[in-house]
C-alpha cells in the first residue's frame, strides 16, 4: 500500500504544478488584456499578435486547469446524487470513471493532439492575420501535453480512490473548503 501513497502523492504534485500553470497563465492574461484595452482606448494602438496571445493563454488556463479541478475534485457531476453516498461509493464511481473516461479520452485527446501539433509544425502554420503570432505550433503543442497531464490527474482520482477505499483518506464535506480531504 505504501507505494499507492508515493504515486498518488506525486500524481498530486503534477496536478498541482498544473494548478501553478493555470494561474500563472492567468495572471499573464489579466496583464495582456489590461494592456490591449489601454493601448486601444488611450493611444488608439492594436497589437493583432497581442489580441492573438489573449486566447493562446486562455487555452493554457483551460487545459492546465482541468488536471488541477480533476484534483482538487472541481470538476462538474451529479452533485445531488454524490453528496449522499457514502466514501466508499464515491470512491468506486471516482475509480471506474477515472479508468474508464477520464483515462482513454485523455489518450485520444494525446493522439489526435500530437498530430494536430505535428501537421501545424510541418506545414510552418502562423497566423492568417498580419502582425499576428508566427509559430501557431507552440500553442497546438499544448493540447498533447495537457492530455498528458489530464491522464495523470486521472490515475492520481484512481489513487486517491483507492486510499479512501483502504480507510487511510475520505473525500471532504459539504462544509470544507472543497477538494479532497
Amino acid at each position: 500500500m505504501q507505494w499507492i501513497i508515493k504515486l498518488d502523492e506525486g500524481l498530486a504534485r503534477l496536478s498541482n504544478f498544473c494548478g501553478w500553470v493555470a494561474c500563472v497563465a492567468m495572471l499573464l492574461m489579466a496583464g495582456n488584456v489590461f494592456y490591449d484595452v489601454v493601448a486601444r482606448y488611450a493611444f488608439n494602438e492594436v497589437s493583432i499578435g497581442m489580441q492573438e496571445m489573449e486566447w493562446h493563454l486562455y487555452s493554457v488556463v483551460f487545459l492546465f486547469g482541468i488536471p488541477y479541478a480533476l484534483r482538487t475534485d472541481g470538476h462538474v457531476r451529479v452533485d445531488v446524487l454524490y453528496t449522499k453516498w457514502s466514501n466508499k461509493t464515491k470512491a468506486w464511481v471516482n475509480l471506474t470513471g477515472a479508468l474508464v473516461f477520464v483515462v482513454p479520452f485523455a489518450y485520444l485527446i494525446g493522439l489526435y493532439g500530437y498530430d494536430f501539433a505535428l501537421d501545424s509544425y510541418s506545414m510552418g502554420e502562423g497566423s492568417g492575420d498580419p502582425g499576428g503570432l508566427p509559430y501557431r505550433w507552440i500553442i497546438k503543442a499544448v493540447i498533447p501535453v495537457s492530455a498528458f497531464f489530464i491522464a495523470m490527474a486521472g490515475l492520481n482520482m484512481a489513487t486517491f480512490a483507492l486510499r479512501v477505499m483502504s480507510g487511510e483518506k475520505q473525500y471532504a464535506g459539504e462544509h470544507s473548503a472543497g477538494g479532497l480531504a
